[in-house]
């Protein structure tokens, strides 16, 4: 039986993907400040049969990353780790001559710092697996530059130099940084709440990172549009 741990599980992109690798029969170690939310996420995709464990916390505390590796041990190793957890560094996004230093130090902590400390975390097992994979939730604010996305783009820049670089270190796993596209999300609420744009609700792009984790392509980044075009 397959593991994941998924960060950021309890709304949006991490709870439609734990819900779908559930239905696909994989347990879960799931990941999100939100007791309650966290809690109903798990519900939810328990429903399919399979074991979740849900470990309210933040992924900021080493303390916590090695829990959820912890609980993945105990369930039989770790297959994929989903770093989906985010943060923006200001709510709203502002420009870079007002952004807050702290917010841009949390945005830092959270999508690469934590990041990189998870999968250290899980390494072990995930060498040990046969199809061991990352999954660094990416976004176009990484490679493109758009106004008063500057924090919170140059965050997921890192993120992705991460991953390619950890790719061709690891070259027994998988490592895929993904860029899923514009979502209806509380993340895009909060970073731009006066947009009321209509965007493809999260599990509308699941389908894209159920095709890396079938056809396992080689490590690097990969846009979820593109992934479900070309189906």
């Amino acid at each position: 039986m397959a593991v994941a741990i998924i960060t950021g599980a309890s709304k949006g992109l991490g709870r439609a993907l734990a819900e779908a690798l559930a239905a696909r029969g994989w347990d879960l170690v799931l990941d999100a400040r939100g007791a309650p939310a966290l809690t109903e996420a798990a519900v939810a995709a328990a429903v399919h049969g399979t074991r979740v464990e849900a470990l309210p916390g933040d992924v900021t505390d080493a303390g916590h990353r090695a829990e959820l590796v912890a609980v993945a041990r105990k369930l039989g190793g770790a297959d994929l780790v989903v770093n989906n957890a985010s943060a923006l560094g200001a709510e709203p996004l502002v420009r870079l001559a007002e952004l807050p230093l702290e917010g841009l130090r949390r945005a830092l902590e959270v999508n690469v710092v934590a990041a990189l400390g998870l999968v250290q975390e899980a390494l072990p097992l995930l060498r040990a697996s046969a199809s061991g994979a990352v999954i660094a939730v990416s976004s176009d604010a990484g490679a493109e530059a758009y106004a008063t996305w500057g924090g919170y783009g140059a965050s997921k820049a890192a993120l992705d130099h991460l991953a390619a670089v950890l790719g061709e270190e690891e070259p027994g796993l998988r490592v895929w940084a993904v860029d899923p596209g514009d979502m209806t999300t509380d993340l895009y609420a909060a970073a731009v709440p006066d947009d009321d744009d209509p965007r493809p609700e999260p599990a509308s792009v699941v389908p894209a990172f159920l095709r890396l984790l079938d056809e396992r392509p080689a490590s690097g980044r990969y846009e979820a549009p593109s992934l479900l075009e070309a189906r």
